[in-house]
């Protein structure tokens, strides 16, 4: 029988009756057991009734209703107030013409967000409310705003680009960021991260940015010239605008307002009243200089092209290029955080090696969601998706834990509920892939080592591969209470 190294001081957690201890260093030969271990689990006779265990969602009581009605309603009306106001300074078909020209990128650019956000997606209502915001609220304040200025200015006899350049990044980037603030504010649950930060940031910015090219390009750009010199010219400068603010320029919304979501999602991040406070900040006021900086470029652009192209290529694509390799270094490390939080986990039992390893990468939950659907079906790959995002989820909340987020008494209590609910969810989501692969034999993982039942009939108790295997199919032995406070694991953390 082969020998193996072992490092742990005592009978392993969930270790049957008379398990002798084993002592660090120590080679003891692999032992056979009469049967695995009982998982204590609840069994599933089929893989929807699994999936209805899960604890569902928060019903929304009578006041939040309300509220929620209240939002939404003022983001509407916002939204008819400027299209009506483009209407009647424009037409009807400027009108039409700007907003199919404008809603073409939306799609591309929400996409690449919800593409950023793959680790744990954010709840879509959510995502609905910060490009509403952006759309409808921010877009009426900054109009209104714009509008006004414009007109002092000229009354004074100042130029319209001192507005561009001093007034417009001021309030554009305060309102496009105070969709976020809001939600962070009511729902700080919602952010858990830099990357949250940045998607709920950019879609406010998306939002925003599809109203004002509707402005550009319907009337502005077709409208405006067909007036002047006929439609063959109207549509024309539409091609022309559409290029300039679509195809070369439509990442710049989203750019700006990003680095407003860096800041939030530092705050969100961090027990530090000081920093809470002061990272927004440095972001809103970097948002409205690259913003004021960009629309300068284009205002000394209109006489020296030279400029523009410079302060493009040189300048503004190096930042956008930079911005996109530190998102996608940021979706990178919420892998590496879920699987060394969860690590954790699986020593006291909770997840096996193989279920963490296989949440590392995106390549990894791919396969495992692929291997699930083989094994269960189309209900194997749903549930193995929500035990990705669960997992994630709860490996944020124990990485809260640590930060000292939920320091309050109320805030803690309730993220350690949330921990449990989505312990429960979790193993409900398990029972419909576990053991359910007809090439793989039965293993339970006991938070040290596995109990597989080999094709003979007898139980082997294994220690643990260096490198798990992904995906394998591994029921988990009854672990410990959850913890309740941080202090519960010895982790890389050095909490102890």
């Amino acid at each position: 029988m082969p020998q193996v190294q072992l490092g742990h001081a005592s009978a392993p957690p969930g270790a049957p009756s008379g398990w002798p201890p084993v002592l660090p260093g120590v080679a003891v030969p692999n032992v056979i057991e009469a049967a695995e271990p009982s998982t204590g689990q609840q069994e599933y006779p089929t893989a929807a009734l699994a999936l209805a265990a899960a604890p569902p969602a928060k019903r929304s009581d009578r006041r939040r209703l309300w509220t929620l009605i209240g939002v939404m309603s003022f983001i509407a009306l916002c939204g008819v107030a400027v299209l009506t106001f483009f209407g009647f300074n424009g037409g009807l078909t400027g009108l039409v013409v700007g907003v199919v020209s404008a809603v073409v990128p939306v799609p591309l650019l929400v996409s690449c967000f919800l593409w950023l956000d793959r680790y744990e997606p954010e709840p879509v209502k959510y995502l609905i409310f910060v490009f509403g915001w952006g759309a409808c609220v921010a877009t009426a304040v900054a109009l209104a705003v714009n509008t006004t200025s414009a007109y002092f200015a000229d009354k004074a006899g100042l130029s319209e680009s001192l507005v561009a350049v001093l007034v417009a990044p001021l309030i554009e980037e305060s309102m496009k960021a105070l969709g976020p603030v809001l939600l962070i504010w009511r729902r700080p649950r919602a952010f858990s991260g830099i990357i949250d930060g940045i998607v709920y940031c950019g879609m406010s910015a998306a939002g925003f940015a599809m109203m004002e090219n509707i402005l550009y390009l319907g009337f502005k750009g077709y409208g405006e010239t067909a007036q002047k010199a006929g439609a063959a010219s109207g549509a024309a400068a539409l091609v022309g605008i559409f290029i300039v603010r679509i195809l070369l320029s439509g990442f710049a919304h989203p750019l700006f307002t990003s680095m407003t979501g860096i800041g939030l999602g530092v705050a969100s991040r961090t027990s530090n009243r000081a920093v809470r406070f002061l990272a927004p900040v440095a972001g809103l006021l970097l948002a409205m200089c690259l913003h004021g900086s960009w629309n300068l470029m284009s205002v000394i652009g209109s006489t020296t092209t030279i400029v523009l192209l410079y302060g493009y290529f040189a300048v503004m694509m190096p930042i956008f290029l930079a911005m996109v390799g530190f998102a996608l270094w940021l979706r990178a490390n919420e892998g590496r955080l879920t699987e060394r939080i969860l690590g954790e986990y699986a020593r006291a039992g909770w997840f096996s090696p193989p279920e963490v390893a296989a949440l590392g990468t995106l390549g990894r939950r791919i396969s495992a969601r692929r291997w699930a659907k083989r094994v269960a079906g189309d209900a194997g790959a749903k549930a193995m998706r929500a035990f990705q995002f669960d997992a994630t989820r709860l490996a944020l909340l124990r990485d809260g834990l640590y930060r000292g987020l939920d320091d309050e008494p109320k805030r803690r209590m309730e993220t350690l509920a949330e921990e449990r609910q989505l312990l429960t969810a979790l193993d409900a989501y398990r029972q419909v892939f576990v053991g359910r692969d007809p090439t793989a034999p039965r293993a339970v993982w006991d938070g040290a080592r596995y109990h597989i039942t080999f094709p003979d009939g007898v139980v082997r108790v294994l220690d643990p591969p260096p490198t798990p295997v992904v995906p394998v199919p591994v029921a988990v032995a009854p672990p410990p209470p959850p913890p309740t406070a941080p202090t519960a694991f010895a982790g890389p953390y050095g909490y102890r």
